[in-house]
């Protein structure tokens, strides 16, 4: 199973930020729609585009429902290593982008511009701690995961793939396209059987959910696991699996996608000025090692 599972491994992307910056381009700041095109980002021209498509390409043929249950058996269990969240977000400074043309801001800068826009409109401080940790299961990359298992959009496995999901084209390379067990609108689950009972694409969202499922409140939870279930978030396509929990708590994902979106500005924080509030917020509701 490993090995075919892992029979091709490069990384389509040049850069992790690759995938982010292209939902920037589907989704753009309502704000910014009155601009000329010109002055949006644009790679509609450029090689980013062939790459994401790339990437999309190969998560589309490999994300199914038994290579998540082997990845959750491999990373589940929490034995590779043991860091603070400092220790983390160290690793994640190596992840620069060195290709988007408007910034040049390593991870904890735009992990802090997202809390840091969270924290100025007044929300509880759980979701400031959410919006600073929210991507800091992209630390797969440490352990050898090609970035297509790391990230991109996440969709439910074990059921038919939506159309509205990026790149739906792809999925015909997917061996669940074809298998009755998962190519049906439920597939192996029951109507409103809850997205807790759901497998997801595996990736950086399900990983840090399950290393922080006992210390967090719900919202930060829901948050964690779906802010890249475009798919439900913005087309609402998978409403059929979902119950009234969440539905509820889709608000708070709702309400918390902006911020991680938009909050990107060329101005970077000032780390240390922040270090102390934001120490101290983690020791709120973290304890001070986790296991990865």
């Amino acid at each position: 199973m490993k090995d075919s599972l892992n029979k091709d491994r490069h990384d389509p992307m040049g850069n992790i930020d690759d995938w982010e910056d292209n939902l920037l381009q589907r989704y753009p700041d309502p704000a910014e729609t009155k601009k000329e095109k010109d002055e949006f980002r644009n790679y509609v021209d450029s090689e980013r585009l062939d790459t994401v498509r790339e990437f999309y390409k190969m998560n589309h043929e490999y994300q199914t429902y038994d290579f998540v249950c082997y990845k959750e058996t491999e990373f589940l269990k929490f034995n590779k290593k043991e860091m603070s969240i400092w220790e983390a977000v160290d690793f994640l400074n190596t992840l620069v982008d060195d290709s988007d043309p408007d910034i040049d801001l390593d991870q904890l800068q735009h992990l802090l511009q997202t809390s840091e826009a969270i924290r100025a409109d007044g929300h509880p401080d759980w979701l400031v701690l959410t919006g600073f940790i929210h991507d800091l299961g992209k630390v797969l990359c440490l352990f050898g995961e090609p970035q297509w298992a790391v990230v991109g959009d996440t969709f439910p496995v074990g059921c038919a793939f939506s159309g509205k999901i990026v790149y739906p084209e792809f999925f015909v390379n997917n061996p669940d396209y074809t298998d009755e067990r998962y190519n049906t609108k439920y597939g192996v689950y029951e109507p409103n059987c809850g997205l807790d009972n759901v497998k997801m694409s595996w990736g950086h969202d399900e990983y840090l959910y399950q290393i922080m499922k006992d210390y967090l409140p719900e919202p930060a939870l829901y948050i964690i696991r779906y802010h890249s279930f475009y798919a439900q978030h913005r087309e609402n396509e998978y409403a059929h699996l979902m119950n009234e929990k969440d539905i509820e708590m889709f608000e708070w994902v709702k309400k918390f996608n902006p911020y991680d979106l938009y909050s990107k500005a060329p101005i970077p924080p000032k780390v240390k000025d922040l270090m102390p509030y934001y120490k101290t917020l983690a020791e709120k509701y973290l304890p001070g090692k986790l296991n990865f």
